[in-house]
């Protein structure tokens, strides 16, 4: 039966998080900072909302597109946060997680041989996600250096006649990198020179620390009319397990999207789309996601300090909820330590080339976990460089 596989789904390996953390599982005393998830139960106000949903018998199929309700909710709070408005009946389509979004807007767009540039480290399903759609990623290396944050120089650099679309996704996972807005303008300025469409993925958006400010892609002079803007609510809102995700863009490249939707899964959770409406919504879900950022803040601060003061060299994350420190003082690679740790220590992180070959010689740390956690976890990664550094 392996020879019926088709070749373009037998050629993407098993995600490296996934792989890494069944085993992990299965070990016992083990503290993750591993699978990047949030920590915090969905706060109430937006779990009371999904309940009420079911109470009232709300347990059919809703329009493909998304109740018109979350629509304009996710219309209104774009142009609250970004200033970019887009139109609830055209222009949004409400999906499984961020996830099917991709894959949705990479369906709709690419033909077979088209590129898509994707600057990596990046989150491990944006080259899987352009392959499943017939296309060819093109991969760009960002560094430690340029604070993981990829140049417009950079992605000329690499546009050929094949090259259809740009897909890029800060705050970043795995490096917590946060683009500047002169960077952005950069991107903005190659995109619209070649005419490329961007794919933005900002699932992280709100979560963002110190001085540094999220940029939202289409914001940009111009862009509106060349962006396919992702965002959801597992992230910034602790409702991973909700799966409500959505797109916002131009209503011929959504139109399009939704085509693929319908025939694929006709419409996201009834009850996970009430509560996102009352994410966007109600005062009380924006104290819970102020005062969860204010927790990853804090959880950050010791990470990286601590990190960075066992000898594990850390780039300071702008955003999200991960560090990617460079595990180089260890003798080892990514993988080898990230195994020998969880023998050893018992601590859990992913190694860097999950993330693409640009993560090599890192590992991604998630502060999404208990402060107590991450203190002992610390502790344990000190015993263990001092032993093999």
């Amino acid at each position: 039966m392996q020879q019926r596989i088709s070749k373009r789904v037998a050629s993407v390996p098993p995600s490296g998080i996934r792989k890494f953390f069944d085993i992990a599982a299965t070990m016992q005393d083990v503290i993750s900072l591993g699978i990047g998830e949030p920590d915090f139960v969905t706060p109430d106000v937006i779990l009371q909302a999904g309940l009420a949903s079911l109470q009232r018998g709300e347990t059919r199929y809703t329009s493909n597109s998304g109740t018109i309700e979350l629509r304009r909710a996710i219309s209104q709070k774009t142009e609250e946060l970004y200033g970019v408005h887009y139109d609830p009946d055209s222009e949004i389509l409400v999906t499984v997680g961020v996830s099917e979004a991709l894959y949705l807007a990479l369906t709709a767009l690419l033909d077979p041989g088209d590129e898509v540039i994707v600057p990596e480290p990046c989150f491990v399903a944006y080259t899987a996600e352009v392959v499943f759609a017939g296309g060819s990623p093109v991969t760009i290396a960002t560094q430690f250096a340029n604070d993981f944050q990829v140049t417009g120089a950079e992605i000329e650099a690499v546009i050929t006649p094949a090259t259809k679309a740009l897909l890029i996704g800060y705050p970043n996972n795995p490096t917590g990198a946060v683009l500047s807005r002169q960077r952005l303008e950069e991107i903005a300025q190659v995109a619209e020179k070649h005419d490329l469409i961007v794919l933005s993925d900002e699932i992280y958006d709100r979560l963002v620390y110190g001085e540094h400010r999220h940029v939202c892609f289409a914001s940009l002079p111009g862009m509106k009319e060349r962006t396919i803007h992702l965002g959801g609510f597992s992230k910034d809102y602790a409702m991973t397990g909700w799966r409500i995700g959505y797109a916002c863009g131009p209503r011929e490249v959504l139109e399009a999207m939704r085509k693929i939707h319908q025939y694929t899964i006709m419409s996201a959770p009834t009850m996970g789309q009430a509560a996102a409406v009352a994410a966007m919504v109600d005062p009380q879900a924006e104290e819970a996601v102020q005062a969860m950022i204010a927790s990853y803040d804090r959880r950050r601060r010791l990470m990286v300090d601590g990190l960075n003061s066992i000898g594990l060299t850390t780039f300071e994350p702008q955003g999200a909820f991960y560090a990617f420190p460079n595990v180089q003082i260890s003798g080892m690679d990514e993988d080898t330590f990230a195994w020998t740790l969880l023998e050893e220590e018992k601590v859990a992180v992913v190694p860097g080339t999950a993330f693409g070959a640009a993560g090599q010689g890192h590992v991604r740390a998630c502060y999404a976990t208990a402060y107590e956690q991450i203190e002992q976890a610390l502790e344990r990664m000190q015993r263990f460089v001092r032993r093999h550094g």
